[in-house]
């Protein structure tokens, strides 16, 4: 591993004229909406996605269950509130809201920039700061369709080995991670981590409803399936390998073990923000941690 590894946080942030990045982050709620579908199909679906009954629903919004069943069925114009009540009861993403509040005739309430509009310096440093003081351990920040936005400089070691076309940018992170001219190979527990990873992107197809994640999640379920280990050999030194599927990854120094973790912002009132998800790796036993500080810090600083 290199010692000072280049920040991929200065490449896919710092070059703000590239165009792959802008695509990514920018795109207009108006280019990607669906053909126009009126609120009531929109509610209908999201209600039963969420496997919510219009009594269920109802009762939850605290409105009638017939007032519900009209505005479904088109015999009832709903208030911009009332629209984002029930959105909130269903937990729809702020970006399908404004889909909603457009069906219905209102214009959108929630904002979409890219991340490096001014206007959300603040987000953006806040990322950099988390991504920077979870060094010497990688993190990265990824989109709605795990594109890569962000990540520390110990990331970059880890990827040295990987296809150059995945590292191309716009780089899909599951992508980069499953396929086989990646990081498969080096991914010691693939089957567990594979199966992981697939089914974290089935609950998010299923309460998003993006198409996008859909197809991601079609293409990595075609990726050849690696066999089930024959031993268990690099789970049995976590007592809590039932807790969480720890990620076992082969380097040319050894196995370094990780636990990840999830960050999102908590109230967030633009859709880039709210799309925005920071996944954090700690190591999972001295050895990974003794080995990452070690890796990444100057040798002067060792020596002191």
């Amino acid at each position: 591993m290199a010692r000072r590894a280049r920040s991929i946080t200065h490449e896919v942030i710092g070059e703000r004229r590239q165009p792959a990045y802008r695509s990514t982050m920018a795109t207009s709620i108006r280019s990607e909406a669906a053909p126009r579908v009126s609120l009531g199909a929109l509610l209908r679906d999201w209600r039963k996605r969420r496997h919510q009954s219009q009594l269920a629903l109802a009762l939850q919004a605290g409105i009638s269950q017939r007032h519900l069943s009209f505005v479904e069925s088109g015999r009832a114009q709903p208030s911009r509130d009332m629209v984002l009540h029930l959105a909130e009861h269903l937990d729809i993403p702020l970006r399908e809201r404004n889909r909603l509040l457009n069906a219905a005739g209102f214009a959108p309430v929630y904002s979409e920039r890219p991340l490096d509009d001014p206007a959300l310096e603040a987000a953006r440093r806040a990322v950099e700061r988390v991504l920077a003081a979870h060094e010497p351990y990688p993190a990265l920040a990824v989109d709605r369709h795990w594109t890569l936005v962000a990540a520390n400089r110990a990331v970059a070691p880890l990827l040295q080995h990987a296809a150059p076309a995945l590292l191309t940018p716009p780089i899909n992170v599951l992508r980069l991670s499953l396929h086989r001219d990646g990081l498969a190979p080096r991914i010691v527990n693939l089957s567990e981590w594979r199966s992981y990873l697939l089914q974290r992107l089935t609950r998010e197809s299923e309460l998003t409803g993006d198409s996008s994640v859909r197809d991601l999640l079609e293409e990595l379920r075609g990726y050849p399936a690696p066999p089930r280990a024959t031993s268990t050999s690099s789970l049995v030194a976590h007592a809590d390998s039932r807790v969480f599927v720890p990620l076992e990854f082969e380097t040319d120094a050894g196995v370094l073990s990780f636990i990840s973790t999830t960050t999102v912002f908590g109230t967030p009132v633009d859709v880039t923000i709210a799309e925005l998800a920071l996944e954090s790796f700690f190591p999972a036993n001295a050895e990974t941690a003794e080995f990452l500080r070690a890796s990444l810090l100057p040798s002067s600083s060792r020596e002191d």
